[in-house]
Order: C-alpha cells, then structure tokens, then sequence
C-alpha cells in the first residue's frame, strides 16, 4: 500500500509551490464540505449528510460499536461508487490529498482503499481543523510581506469599479466584498445571494493572497471590519490601516447616476427598495425613512438615493474614515472624468503606471 501522513504545515506549503497535488480530496459531508474547504478541493464523501446525522444518533442511543458497523457499510459503498464515478479512468501517477474534519477516520477509509490499488496517496494529518490552523498561521507570518493600497472614497465614488479597471489592466486586486457576496452597507445585500461562512471567507482570502507578488502593490477597497454579517480578519485590517490611501472623488450628481447603475434592483423595484430601507430605521428615525418611501413611490429614486449619501452615507463615512485608516490624510486624489466604465478604466492605468513593481 503506497500511503504517506503529511503535516498540515507542509500540505500549506506544497500547495503553494510547483509539485502540488493530483486532487485534493475532501471526504466529509455535503454540509461540511459547502461549509469550507481546502481551494480546488472536490467533495467526495464518506458519509452523506443524512447518513452523518443518522450515525450521530445511533451512537448517542446504542453506542459506539452499533454506530462504526452501520458507518463501515455505509462508507464501503460510498467509496464504491466514487470509485467507480472518478477513479477507473486515472492513471497510476494520480497522486491525491486527502482529508476530512480532525480524526482521519473518514479519510482514512478513502485512503486505504486507494493505496491499496496503488495509488501514492497523501492523507492530511489532522484534516481540515489542522489546515486552517497552519493557514491563518500562514497570514499571520505573512501579511507584513504584502503591500496595499487602499481606494478610499464616499459611497458611489466607484471604488468597486475601479478595482475591477485595475484588475483589467493587469493590477492585483483583493475584493473582499465580491468574496463576501456583499456590498458592505446596509443597503448592501446581494439579492438572491447567500454570504459565505466566516471560515469560508477566510479561507477564500487566504487563497488570494497566496497566489499574489508581494513585489507587486495589492489594490483593495476600504472596508470596515463588517462586511455583512462577515468579518474581515484582525490581521488583514490591521495591514489595510497602516497602508497608503487613494481617495477616490466624483461629484454628487456622477454618485447618484454610479448607484442607480449598480443597484439595478432598486431602480426597477421601488417596492424592495422601500423594504430594504427600514434597515435604517433605528439611524435615521421612522419619519425620515417614511418621508423617503413617499419619495420612492412618486418614483423620485434619484432624490432618495442622493438625500442617503447626504444625510447617511456621507456623514458616517467622512466621521470614520481617518479615525481608522491612518494614512487617509496624505491620500493621493483621483478623479475620473465621470461615472462610466471608460474613464475608470483610464485611472487605473495611471495607477498602475504610478504604483511600479517594488524592486
């Protein structure tokens, strides 16, 4: 049997060079795997999601021994038909990780099967508790290496846009609000779209960031800690505060067109506008929202959105923003001509031009 035990640490690390791995197999269940998991990993589990929970129970009514028989059955056809799905047509060189929560009983089983009909086969030590452990112990050795650059800016003064210029002039760019499936404020949920869990947002992060130069300038927009109900990590946010600032400025009237393009929802359901704004309820007080619901249904969305930057997002944003990015008083200004693609997409070439390669 052509088996090996590898050490979180070391797994982290030839993930990151050349060798890396066939597959990176995750043997938990559907739920877990959905969850989080390692990046590229594909799910094949030991145990589904139902299975998971009816072995829970019987473990907690009939003990252990009654439980591991029920489990044994249920793994050994499990792993039947993933053979049979993916393996019959692979080679001998296919070498996989594999792993599952913390014990290695479930990856274990996969493994031994696979070893035996002769596969080299690498088995994650300590599964995927001990990966992430070695990840953020990763960040944490890390980030002092990166160096940002954070778009700052007023909401609608296009930062989203500018990093999404920047990356498609070649820049690297971290959007923690496109790995959070979130646009940051109130009124910032993605419809239709779920947020990741934390440790899947941490997870996605990381895989950013390891595949970037730290010689190279990382565009990133400025964030609170909270982006939805996400939180951007201690070590992360730190970086991102004692980093250079741009502050990214376009006049009220381009603002309000910029937002009316972004949230198209808003404009072509004033209904679910209304809905979203009771949000700001607690802030801002019922009259007020009532008086902006009025305003929706008179079909006034350009005076709505622009009475929120003025008396909510602007006043929020300008009491924070120096408090908390400590270079935000030497920001470089920036002005695109207005709110369209095209002119983003000439800024960002000056910025790459002016943010070189450190060498």
């Amino acid at each position: 049997m052509s088996l090996q035990r590898m050490p979180a640490d070391q797994a982290l690390e030839r993930l990151l060079g050349p060798g890396g791995f066939s597959a990176i197999i995750d043997a938990r269940s559907e739920g877990e795997f959905d969850l989080d998991h390692l990046p590229g990993a594909v799910n094949w589990p030991s145990l589904n999601n139902e299975q998971r929970i009816v072995i829970g129970t019987l473990f907690k009514e009939k003990g252990g021994f009654e439980a591991q028989k029920l489990g044994a059955a249920w793994v050994a056809v499990n792993i039947a038909r993933h053979i049979e799905r993916e393996v019959l047509s692979l080679p001998k060189t296919w070498q996989p990780l594999i792993y599952c929560w913390r014990g290695g009983k479930r990856s274990g089983a996969l493994s031994m099967v696979l070893g035996q009909i002769g596969f080299q086969v690498t088995v994650l030590e300590g599964g995927y508790k001990a990966f992430r452990a070695a990840m953020l112990a990763w960040l944490d050795r890390h980030m002092a290496h990166f160096r940002f650059v954070v778009v700052c800016g007023t909401t609608g003064s296009g930062k989203t846009r500018l990093l999404h210029a920047l990356h498609r002039q070649g820049a690297q760019v971290l959007d923690l609000e496109a790995l959070a499936c979130h646009r940051s404020s109130v009124l910032g949920r993605v419809p239709g779209v779920e947020q990741p869990s934390q440790k899947r947002f941490d997870m996605q992060i990381w895989d950013a960031l390891r595949l970037m130069d730290p010689a190279r300038p990382i565009f990133v927009e400025a964030e609170s800690r909270k982006v939805g109900n996400l939180t951007v990590m201690d070590v992360l946010m730190d970086a991102m505060r004692d980093s250079p600032c741009i502050d990214l400025q376009l006049p009220q009237s381009e603002r309000v067109a910029l937002l009316m393009e972004e949230y198209p929802l808003f404009v072509s359901d004033t209904q679910a506008f209304a809905q979203r704004l009771d949000a700001l309820i607690n802030l801002k007080g019922k009259a007020v929202v009532d008086a902006w619901k009025d305003a929706l249904a008179r079909g006034d969305i350009s005076d709505v959105v622009n009475s929120l930057l003025e008396s909510h997002y602007d006043p929020t944003y300008l009491k924070s923003i120096s408090r908390n990015f400590r270079q935000h008083a030497k920001a470089q200004v920036v002005s695109p001509l207005d709110h369209h693609s095209a002119s983003f997409d000439a800024l960002a070439q000056m910025l790459v031009a002016q943010y070189p390669q450190v060498t």
